[in-house]
């Protein structure tokens, strides 16, 4: 649409008492509703707001409600993707997910960095920064990706990290703050047995 609202970033902006910003955040949030209220299991109804609430969105894309964002047209999400209930995407900056993503429930991506200052923070200014998620990765229960922050392809996110600094590809990594612990290696094709029974 022409007439959303330009947010820039990575500085200072009035983000909050905003009434252009309030009313697609609004609109947003009707969106969510809406598809948090559907049948988990009517994919076809929830494809159609998915369509129409995010700003491109590939094949076979699941995310299992309930689910929030603030505008929606700012993130991107690749084929197979699959959340898990109660993801949260604060969006003011773009959030781009790759192919074969996966996230456990109870995460939550946020773009937006409050002031430190309290006054700039008691007048509504933030910052929005974007969060990119490269391909294959797999993100563990009760995460939370903050603002700036990309992480590479086939890598690990443990459950219950804090992501603050940008995780490179072809790892696993957790903690609060989130670090790197080993590489992905042959090894882990092997770490669960495989069943083979009918």
């Amino acid at each position: 649409m022409e007439d959303r609202v330009k947010i820039p970033i990575g500085c200072l902006f009035k983000a909050c008492y905003n009434p252009a910003l309030e009313a697609e955040i609004s609109r947003c949030k009707d969106q969510c509703h809406r598809y948090n209220q559907l049948s988990p299991n009517d994919r076809e109804a929830q494809r159609e707001i998915l369509a129409a609430l995010l700003g491109k969105m590939g094949e076979d894309v699941f995310i299992t409600p309930p689910f929030w964002c603030d505008y929606g047209y700012h993130i991107t999400v690749g084929d197979h993707f699959y959340s898990n209930h109660n993801l949260i995407i604060t969006d003011g900056a773009s959030v781009v997910f790759g192919d074969h993503v996966f996230i456990a429930p109870n995460c939550c991506f946020t773009t937006a960095e409050h002031a430190i200052d309290p006054a700039q923070r008691n007048a509504g200014l933030e910052a929005a920064k974007p969060i990119t998620v490269g391909n294959s990765v797999w993100i563990g229960a009760g995460t939370t990706v903050l603002a700036g922050v990309s992480i590479g392809d086939n890598t690990v996110i443990g459950a219950g990290s804090v992501v603050t600094k940008p995780i490179p590809a072809n790892v696993v990594a957790a903690g609060v703050p989130c670090r790197v612990l080993r590489p992905v290696t042959e090894q882990d094709r092997y770490r669960y047995p495989l069943y083979t029974g009918e």
